[in-house]
């Protein structure tokens, strides 16, 4: 008697990100309201059934692209909190700004996170994940602000998570700027940043 063949761990997980690539384009250039499970079957060059095996709805779909798009910078953002020595603020921000930069080409992921946020507008599910995602981020940037605590970079009476949620969103406003406007780069924001921290240590008389 012979077995259906069995298909492998890494077919299935290829199908699944061809789908998703070819659901990351429809949605980068129409939308996603104006991008329909028909877009993505033919994008992707599949079967309807094979499509709907993965992603039974356009919402699904989404919410897997948003964990791609958000979810990737967690990890970044983590080895920035744990690392040794740890840095000082500009520069860990520095960095943030360095994986912003990588992702805000038509190639990268940041053009779709705009379109999360709106969508998170509506869907309440996927709002769930970007407060959630969102809270996860902000707490390694207070991870960073209470090691510059100890280096006395930052008051040592100062809120870790105040401090470290304006650093946070000092991140979605570059790339949002850089998206919409296409400025500022990289060093002349930091260069306000720079700037703007050291107003409130004026040099000594």
């Amino acid at each position: 008697m012979c077995g259906v063949p069995r298909v492998s761990d890494e077919h299935l997980a290829a199908r699944r990100q061809q789908i998703l690539d070819a659901a990351r384009r429809c949605f980068l250039r129409d939308g996603f309201h104006n991008t329909s499970m028909q877009d993505v079957i033919a994008e992707a060059g599949l079967s309807v059934g094979a499509v709907y095996r993965y992603f039974p709805s356009k919402n699904d779909l989404i919410t897997s692209i948003a964990q791609a798009t958000i979810g990737g910078a967690e990890e970044i953002f983590a080895e920035l909190a744990r690392h040794e020595p740890p840095l000082p603020l500009v520069e860990a921000l520095g960095r943030a700004l360095d994986f912003v930069d990588s992702q805000a080409g038509e190639d990268g992921v940041l053009p779709l996170a705009i379109q999360v946020w709106s969508e998170s507008l509506r869907d309440p599910a996927l709002a769930e994940f970007v407060a959630a995602t969102y809270r996860r981020l902000r707490r390694h940037f207070a991870s960073i602000v209470r090691q510059a605590q100890q280096a006395g970079e930052v008051p040592a009476d100062a809120d870790p998570e105040a401090v470290g949620a304006a650093l946070f969103g000092l991140v979605p406003g570059y790339f949002l700027q850089r998206i919409l406007t296409g400025t500022p780069d990289r060093e002349t924001y930091l260069g306000g940043v720079r700037a703007l921290l050291a107003s409130h240590h004026p040099a000594p008389r």
